[in-house]
């Protein structure tokens, strides 16, 4: 009887992990799709395939499900641009492909750093975490980047590298100048490779 009550608990555990996923990426893909303001509740509900009801069940209320997305959201990006450290071709392949997928979604949340307070703070912890991405993947190529004895450029080349790695370089080739997904990647590449 024991183990049909943890089988029970476990499954239903498993159940509203599933929920609260589900609503997380379902919010997520809204925002990265629509403008925050055009965005409900219901929208959210409908597209989790929940009740609005669940979604305050979970989350408490929009500003409480809007920081669990945020968190949600920088769990996913961090997992999709992992790269081999000081591996230059496998790096831009991976922000590539990470831009391919996510590249509008960040670049409509761009738009909207003005003028609204969550977005800006998304937007600022965004570019903070690709800096330390591009600190991290290229630390072979940046020795004391930062530390001005080491590095009296303060930073210069990890600068440069976030700027030839940025989803505004990637837009401006894929999207502003309609080269394909590997012309892209051979272009980023080629900036990279002429840094390093």
């Amino acid at each position: 009887m024991n183990s049909t009550r943890t089988y029970t608990m476990t499954a239903r555990a498993r159940s509203v992990e599933q929920t609260r996923t589900r609503i997380l990426d379902a919010t997520f893909a809204l925002h990265s799709e629509r403008l925050a303001g055009d965005i409900a509740l219901d929208d959210v509900a409908e597209r989790a395939g929940v009740s609005v009801q669940t979604v305050l069940r979970h989350f408490g209320n929009r500003d409480g499900l809007v920081r669990a997305t945020v968190e949600h959201a920088r769990t996913r990006v961090v997992e999709e641009r992992q790269a081999p450290v000081g591996d230059v071709r496998a790096a831009v392949r991976v922000i590539v492909d990470h831009y391919e997928r996510r590249g509008e979604g960040v670049l409509v949340l761009l738009a909207q750093e003005g003028t609204e307070g969550f977005v800006r703070e998304i937007t600022d912890r965004g570019r903070q975490l690709h800096r330390e991405w591009v600190a991290a993947v290229f630390a072979p190529y940046l020795p004391g980047a930062g530390d001005s004895a080491a590095d009296p450029d303060g930073g210069a080349l990890l600068d440069l590298l976030v700027v030839a790695t940025d989803v505004y370089t990637w837009k401006l080739l894929r999207r502003d100048r309609g080269l394909t997904r590997a012309d892209t990647e051979a272009r980023m590449l080629r900036l990279v490779e002429a840094l390093l």
